[in-house]
């Protein structure tokens, strides 16, 4: 067998690229790399079962030269016996519609006509020809950029898009042994003139910069491919812990928030924290209309988001996390949302439930409570936080269930006065997005007795010697009150 069959079947085995009888469908610039890659394609469908389809994209840039570029890649298709689709663009006029970069509107477009050249044929695969030079380029721009562990690993071998595989067979061969394989099997391919033009920062790296530091380490390129390999493997085992934490810890609404306890995020080590935050904004971006998913989520925002959540920073604290996205620390909650549906002073409205009768059920809706009112014949020695008896002689009826209002106050058991619900909602570590939700239970005369789960005042407290005693319950409103 050819030793270039050997290196390309031994690369699609360990990185499972195919499985015998698909349709790729390659993607053939006319380059010598894509030609190339057709070429070996072709070489091994008979042994594989594959079905091939030459996909070729003339972006209108360059006139003449794209259209022959055209010519010579449906020449060769035809040659080796591969259907050939093809596409004429209008990038220029595209660009200037949209205003987009010229790059990004071309990948954009390009991208389009592979995926629907793929659904027309039932193709699983989109072979792209990427070689180990174009590698070694996309770590060491990345680098110059600032860039983590994800950025390091460069172009990935295969990545899920849509409802296909895009591939590239040739990630482990450089470009001069693309050339070589070229002139062995006279294979033709064109020269894209662009690429020699330093417009492009790609280029003006590829041809100057790299170059330059060769001359510092022959084995550049190499050691970048290795770089990025190593890079790879050990982003792709944080990006699997990450997603077991956020399976474990993060709760959502999509489209709407996530929460997490302030613990559970400090029990993480510092890199899976910082993947942590970022996977969170990532999903509340991807579950959004109108926000674009990706890596969105920049260095010092999550470093402050982090920072945020230690036991030293401040227990309330919000700010912007990027993409539409606002970050609160409340306490020990951790709170990510989209808009600002929690940074609010009434964005519960005022809301306000009578009591009618002493042997009653109320909803309160607002509060996520049902409430039970009951005539015990004694005093329980303990109702819990959910729970409490009132002596009903000492009531000014009738009683309402509300939200809290300005200059609520409560007299408090054991303290000499009242205090202000406000301050009893600080102390008690109630997050301030729940507080205007929170039901108080009043009397006639506007006195907080009770606070279900937080506090119960020290009006209508009962002894032995309470003949007609109130005892209410409030329970969860999806539980049954029997």
């Amino acid at each position: 067998m050819d030793e270039w069959v050997k290196r390309l079947l031994a690369f699609k085995d360990e990185h499972e690229l195919w499985q015998e009888g698909d349709c790729i469908v390659a993607a053939v610039s006319g380059g010598p790399d894509s030609m190339v890659m057709l070429h070996l394609l072709h070489t091994v469908s008979g042994m594989e079962r594959l079905r091939l389809v030459a996909a070729h994209v003339d972006h209108g840039f360059r006139g003449q030269e794209s259209a022959d570029e055209s010519k010579l890649v449906r020449a060769f298709a035809a040659k080796l016996g591969i259907p050939f689709e093809s596409v004429t663009l209008d990038m220029p006029s595209f660009i200037e519609a949209t205003g987009m970069n010229s790059q990004q509107a071309s990948r954009m477009k390009r991208y389009e006509f592979l995926h629907a050249t793929a659904e027309r044929h039932g193709a699983s695969c989109i072979a792209l020809a990427h070689h180990a030079d174009d590698q070694a380029e996309t770590v060491l721009m990345r680098l110059l950029r600032g860039t983590g562990i994800g950025g390091l690993a460069g172009i990935p071998i295969k990545r899920r898009d849509k409802n296909v595989e895009l591939i590239r067979p040739l990630l482990r061969i450089n470009k001069a042994e693309l050339v070589s394989y070229a002139a062995l099997h006279s294979i033709p391919y064109a020269i894209d003139s662009s690429n020699e033009k330093r417009d492009y920062w790609r280029n003006e790296l590829r041809m100057d910069v790299l170059p330059y530091l060769e001359q510092h380490n022959p084995q550049l390129s190499t050691s970048l491919n290795r770089l990025a390999e190593i890079a790879s493997a050990e982003d792709q085992w944080m990006q699997d812990e990450t997603r077991r934490a956020f399976d474990r810890w993060v709760t959502c609404s999509p489209g709407s928030f996530c929460e997490l306890q302030r613990a559970d995020l400090a029990s993480l080590p510092l890199a899976l924290q910082r993947r942590l935050i970022k996977l969170i904004l990532n999903y509340l971006s991807m579950e959004t209309a109108g926000l674009t998913p990706g890596d969105k989520a920049d260095f010092e925002r999550i470093e402050a988001i982090r920072h945020a959540a230690l036991a030293t920073s401040p227990a309330t604290w919000q700010t912007d996390a990027g993409g539409g996205i606002r970050f609160y620390r409340e306490y020990d909650r951790l709170r990510w949302g989209i808009g600002e549906p929690h940074s609010r002073k009434s964005s519960w409205p005022p809301y306000a439930y009578t009591i009618e009768a002493m042997d009653d059920v109320l909803d309160v809706p607002e509060g996520g409570l049902s409430f039970r009112l009951t005539n015990a014949v004694t005093a329980a020695d303990e109702r819990g936080r959910y729970g409490a008896d009132f002596d009903a002689d000492q009531l000014l009826f009738p009683l309402t269930v509300r939200n809290r209002r300005p200059g609520d106050r409560m007299s408090v058991v054991g303290l000499n006065g009242t205090k202000k619900v406000q301050d009893m909602f600080v102390d008690l570590k109630i997050p301030p997005s729940e507080r205007d939700r929170m039901p108080l239970l009043v009397d006639a005369a506007g006195r907080v007795l009770w606070i279900p789960g937080a506090r119960r005042s020290a009006i209508a407290l009962t002894d032995a010697g309470t003949t007609n005693i109130l005892r209410i319950q409030a329970v969860p409103r999806t539980m049954n009150i029997e």
